[in-house]
């Protein structure tokens, strides 16, 4: 693995100090899985590195980016420069050069802070850069690896208004004009849209009366931003992972050369296919991440919050709760690791990605619930963090495949 560089002594100190609503007394790390022990060194190096960027660049700051529904730059800067952002990306692209598993470790990782953040890292390395690297041909690698494992955010542009599940129902459209493309439609839901420089659009080249089916049109097309036609629509208002941004984007006659087209034609939904099983390991990370988080936070509180003269956590109706919430953690850590190591391998993953997408979205929102409940009156305000890990949660059992798709899923390779 790359050398991971810190930017941590560099920082601002306004970005140092914590903020009113997070109280450090109550934070703590359980005990460390068993499965955690059997890392490796770069492993163990890069999820140490994520672990202390959270504590001293991120944590600080998250309240204020939920609040104000804003991706603080320094954020995104401290990723890029840590390696965060291009984990997969070969080292002569400027990348890490590391495993997908690894990937997931990060995500996880940022997830116990702020799962905003770790959509953004995500969506980077999971869709954006996954598809540049199988995709790519040389002049493209050269050209935006580079840029997007250093300084330059991506979207994966595929949902629309009427093409969400049925993601092969895409309307946007690409026609030829000589030797360029033009794009014209409009996608939603485009997760890091706003900090964007790069666009993945997903557009149909074939039209309702051509005679193939049409999403045998579906083809990949790298956009630039600031290319005319191409712009956003307003800021969605998130019920969670607020500071992730996501906004419509518009398509209007956007004119692109033909070496932007990404792959082959024609075989843009057999790449979105593939890519989303990727990323939903990756959801499940995040999940699991969110999941170990906020229990991280509840339980050093339920040890030292007293009623009728002992803690909370001695009543042993309470820790059979805690108890069930650990086992369904451990679990959901059990299946992502698996499906992680299985794709390095180069294994069919279909059936235990939706499995660890499923059941982490689960996980997390048994989580959150039952924490929130036993933080008690105080769980329910913005003075902990809790009450963000519950709303941050929902999106997990929607995005890259709802949890009925990811059962229909399971139920086919059963």
């Amino acid at each position: 693995m790359a050398f991971v560089k810190t930017l941590l002594t560099n920082l601002p100190r306004a970005c140092m100090r914590a903020p009113n609503g997070f109280s450090k007394r109550f934070h703590s790390t359980s005990p460390l899985s068993s499965v955690l022990q059997h890392l490796s060194e770069d492993e163990k190096l890069m999820q140490s590195t994520v672990a202390k960027i959270c504590s001293e660049v991120i944590e600080p700051i998250v309240p204020r980016m939920d609040r104000e529904s804003t991706m603080d730059p320094i954020v995104i800067e401290t990723l890029f420069e840590n390696g965060c952002m291009g984990v997969e990306v070969p080292t002569k692209y400027g990348g890490v050069g590391s495993s997908f598993f690894t990937c997931c470790l990060v995500i996880e990782e940022l997830a116990k802070v702020d799962p905003a953040v770790s959509v953004m890292c995500d969506v980077q390395n999971t869709l954006l850069n996954t598809l540049l690297l199988k995709l790519g041909t040389d002049a493209q690698k050269s050209k935006y690896l580079p840029k997007t494992s250093s300084s330059m955010v991506g979207s994966f542009c595929l949902s629309e208004v009427g093409s969400g599940s049925d993601a092969f129902a895409l309307e946007t459209s690409a026609r030829k004009d000589g030797d360029h493309w033009v794009l014209n439609g409009e996608k939603m839901w485009i997760t890091n849209s706003a900090e964007a420089g790069i666009f993945l659009v997903f557009a149909n080249i074939n039209t309702a009366n051509s005679g193939v089916p049409r999403h045998k049109g579906i083809s990949c097309f790298i956009v630039e931003k600031g290319t005319p036609g191409l712009s956003l629509g307003k800021k969605e208002d998130k019920l969670g992972i607020r500071a992730s941004s996501t906004c419509p984007v518009h398509l209007e006659d956007v004119k692109i050369p033909a070496e932007n087209v990404l792959g082959e034609l024609g075989k843009g939904y057999r790449y979105s296919i593939e890519t989303l099983n990727e990323g939903r390991i990756a959801i499940g990370a995040q999940m699991l991440g969110l999941a170990q988080g906020c229990v991280d936070r509840t339980l050093p509180y339920i040890k030292e919050r007293k009623q009728f003269g002992q803690p909370v956590f001695q009543f042993q109706s309470m820790q059979h709760q805690v108890a069930h919430v650990m086992t369904q953690i451990e679990a959901a850590r059990l299946l992502v690791y698996n499906a992680a190591r299985m794709k390095d391998a180069g294994l069919n993953v279909v059936k235990e990605a939706a499995m660890a997408k499923y059941f982490c979205g689960e996980v997390a929102t048994l989580t959150t619930s039952k924490c929130v409940e036993w933080m008690g009156g105080v769980g329910f305000t913005k003075n902990y963090p809790i009450e963000k890990y519950y709303r941050d949660c929902k999106i997990g059992c929607i995005y890259e495949g709802t949890t009925n798709i990811q059962l229909n899923t399971i139920a086919k390779h059963v």
